[in-house]
């Protein structure tokens, strides 16, 4: 583990309970995210296994789970895990670094990241990218969310606990091009305006990705001699 991941780590552990307390009941409020999170469900559903990165304590799995499909969060921040399975009984955590999950490769058919890409520093985007990518299976779906601009906000106190963390923002060409060098396409991006009272009064932008199926033998034959 990093210099930067065990900040983050020692950070959430901080602040996990009061995130609990502020947090944790947010989708109530916010009717994008849920229809966000509502589609995504159902392409996925049926398919296979789900991984919410960066769960904290695990509202967005439990909303997941909800629907139908059997998701499993993972976080960085032990505390935020124990946390988890005590809000969500019958769902599946595990702490882990979603830079290096300790997953086989292909073993999901879809991954939710709502505001845990944020705190990576540029150049280690398109590397968790593409281990997102790796435990994708070939046409899985990815739905990840984010502050947009360019700002990175330096954080050294929050609710009243020691963390040092910082959050990137990123604006939405820029996630586009780090997620296509990673090897996604892009469906769809989305923007929207803070909800008021509810939510850090930042631009939000998700995006839906998915993995590219894998080309066959007899398709690159046929396109090869198509095009000779």
């Amino acid at each position: 583990m990093d210099e930067n991941t065990g900040n983050v780590q020692k950070s959430y552990d901080q602040v996990a309970d009061e995130y609990v307390s502020r947090i944790y009941h947010e989708l109530e409020h916010k009717p994008l995210d849920r229809g966000l999170l509502d589609r995504f469900a159902q392409e996925v559903g049926g398919l296979g296994p789900v991984y919410d990165l960066g769960c904290g304590p695990g509202h967005v799995t439990r909303y997941l789970h909800e629907q139908g499909v059997p998701a499993l969060g993972i976080d960085v921040s032990p505390r935020m895990v124990v946390l988890a399975r005590k809000l969500n009984p019958g769902i599946a955590f595990q702490q882990g670094n979603m830079a290096s999950l300790d997953v086989e490769d292909g073993s999901c058919v879809g991954i939710v990241a709502f505001y845990s890409i944020i705190h990576f520093p540029r150049p280690q985007v398109v590397p968790v990218l593409q281990e997102f990518r790796r435990v994708l299976q070939p046409n899985g779906l990815l739905l990840l969310a984010f502050h947009q601009g360019q700002e990175v906000r330096h954080v050294e106190e929050w609710w009243g606990k020691q963390v040092l963390l910082d959050a990137v923002f990123f604006e939405r060409d820029e996630m586009e091009g780090y997620l296509k060098e990673a090897g996604f396409d892009i469906e769809e991006s989305i923007e929207r305006a803070p909800y008021a009272e509810v939510e850090t009064q930042t631009q939000r932008v998700y995006i839906f990705g998915r993995r590219p199926r894998e080309r066959t033998f007899f398709a690159q034959e046929a396109s090869t001699v198509f095009l000779s």
